[in-house]
């Protein structure tokens, strides 16, 4: 039996190794979406942190949200300091996916499900990291006055509401078809990361 829990264990901690990289590498893959406040991104980082938290439950979920993304920053000259509060941020991220998948709709696997999960992710993550722009990317870092720091904010919502979108799409997809491939390697009793 301890064999058994020791197997679990290592499944996991693979498994959360595996989805903090997937989430480095989809914020990683991006395009650049020109506005008028500045440039934004599109990137395939929240789908992979929403699909963290749908396969792994709300802590485990959120820290291969929030590692995976600190791990992208960390790699960028630009984002390095901001590193620790991207970690916190994003581990929302697979927090409320999880949390939502597994409390809510008790880990019941279909599509709909998971895109509410996400839906919900999205939107705590959205709301949390627009308060980080204001704050600390407007206020405090580029001492910006209060109606330039929410003009800033602002310019932030297009992409991060289509980076939210595109989570709500396609993790739930990716969410149902692995969790399918997990039963049939037996391998979902670790994903749950229970």
């Amino acid at each position: 039996m301890n064999q058994s829990k020791n197997r679990k264990t290592v499944l996991l901690i693979c498994m959360v190794a595996m989805m903090a990289a997937l989430v480095a590498v989809g914020s990683k893959l991006e395009i650049q979406i020109p506005s008028v406040l500045g440039s934004n991104r599109f990137h395939l980082g929240n789908s992979m942190c929403a699909l963290a938290g749908l396969l792994l439950g709300p802590w485990w979920g959120a820290l291969a949200s929030g590692l995976g993304s600190a791990i992208f920053d960390l790699f960028d000259p630009l984002r390095i300091m901001e590193a620790p509060i991207t970690f916190v941020t994003k581990s929302v991220y697979g927090l409320v996916a999880g949390a939502v998948f597994f409390k809510v709709f008790k880990g019941k696997s279909n599509y709909v499900n998971e895109a509410v999960a996400s839906a919900l992710a999205a939107v705590s993550y959205i709301a949390v990291y627009l308060v980080k722009v204001f704050f600390y990317n407007g206020l405090l870092v580029k001492g910006l006055s209060p109606d330039a720091a929410w003009l800033a904010t602002l310019g932030k919502l297009p992409s991060s509401a289509f980076n939210g979108v595109v989570a709500v799409i396609f993790a739930p997809i990716l969410g149902v078809a692995l969790r399918k491939a997990l039963k049939a390697a037996h391998l979902d009793g670790a994903a749950a990361g229970a």
